[in-house]
């Protein structure tokens, strides 16, 4: 009973906090309802100049970042080589296909 109480009381002073708040908001942080206003300062031009910098530096670098991305590697079909046996070590040369599996001994998608 005192649990349901609480639950009660706390949520009819968070439903006063939250009318009381409503009417504090600041105009500032709200988007302007005219398309021509300034948003933070800056006009419609300026900010799609700003996205479009940013969007054309963010392809650069992703570009830059796949490219050295060693982890892909092709695909290899049933019977040709996947691996090539360097000393103790075994080097990958492709990913064989779904069903199939590179076995150590041969080095090849079987």
């Amino acid at each position: 009973m005192e649990s349901v109480r609480a639950v009660v009381l706390l949520s009819i002073c968070l439903s006063v906090l939250t009318s009381l708040c409503q009417g504090q908001r600041s105009t500032d942080s709200q988007l302007p309802s005219a398309p021509g206003e300034p948003v933070l300062g800056l006009t419609a031009g300026e900010l799609a100049a700003a996205l479009q910098g940013f969007l054309d530096e963010a392809d650069t670098k992703a570009g830059l970042s796949v490219e050295k991305k060693a982890s892909i590697f092709p695909r290899c079909d049933i019977g040709e080589r996947c691996a090539m046996k360097h000393g103790p070590r075994i080097g990958r040369l492709c990913d064989c296909l779904r069903g199939t599996a590179c076995n150590t001994f041969f080095l090849r998608c079987y």
